[in-house]
């Protein structure tokens, strides 16, 4: 993934090592395409630091101020987002390290009941949604982190249907609603335009 600077002249290219188990976060000069600073964000073990280092073979380059800053600025968000469980306290970091290490970071939908089941043993209610997402990025529920959680009815409603409602008429003025019967507008007396007027009976005459 490449970000341009607002300038042009330099971008960031951001790309995962599955060997290194880190974001490296590349400063180039997009002229003669090279790389000048690289930032290491390791993001499963927690004893590492992130760090950056400068290319020798760039040759001296006079970068910015300014796009220093942006280039820090990409690499700060990346630690604040891929290290963000490595903040929470010691303890829950040791757990979610070991879950990683062992289910690689995935489970399926028939294995989460079991580790569930194992990691509420490990941890409170009040921690588990986020040693979940960290460790599988599942909700206590088994929902995904990038779908909402099932919502919970409220105690004592149960599954309750919503009431039923009248679906207004789309028709438009004038028209009627495809599947009823539109209503005559004839005055009284008279036959529709366009319908048949019933027989009336001759008038009834005494035999003379």
């Amino acid at each position: 993934m490449v970000f341009r600077h607002p300038d042009g002249d330099y971008a960031v290219t951001t790309t995962y090592s599955v060997p290194d188990d880190a974001w490296y976060l590349e400063l180039d000069l997009v002229a003669g395409q090279r790389m000048l600073v690289t930032a290491i964000v390791p993001d499963e073990d927690p004893a590492r630091e992130p760090t950056v280092c400068f290319n020798p073979h760039a040759g001296h380059v006079d970068v910015p101020y300014e796009v220093m800053r942006w280039f820090m600025h990409q690499v700060d968000e990346e630690i604040r987002t891929s290290r963000a469980w490595m903040r929470l306290g010691p303890g829950l970091v040791e757990i979610i390290y070991q879950l990683r290490q062992e289910h690689m970071g995935v489970i399926d939908d028939d294995g989460f009941p079991q580790v569930l089941a194992d990691v509420r043993t490990k941890v409170s209610e009040e921690d588990l949604p986020a040693v979940l997402e960290a460790a599988f990025g599942r909700n206590p529920d088994g929902t995904t982190m990038d779908h909402p959680q099932t919502p919970q009815p409220a105690d004592g409603q149960g599954d309750r249907a919503e009431p039923c409602r009248a679906v207004p008429s789309r028709a438009e003025p004038g028209q009627a609603e495809p599947g009823r019967a539109e209503p005559s507008r004839a005055e009284p007396g008279q036959a529709e335009p366009g319908r048949a007027e019933p027989a009336r009976p001759a008038p009834y005459s005494p035999p003379s």
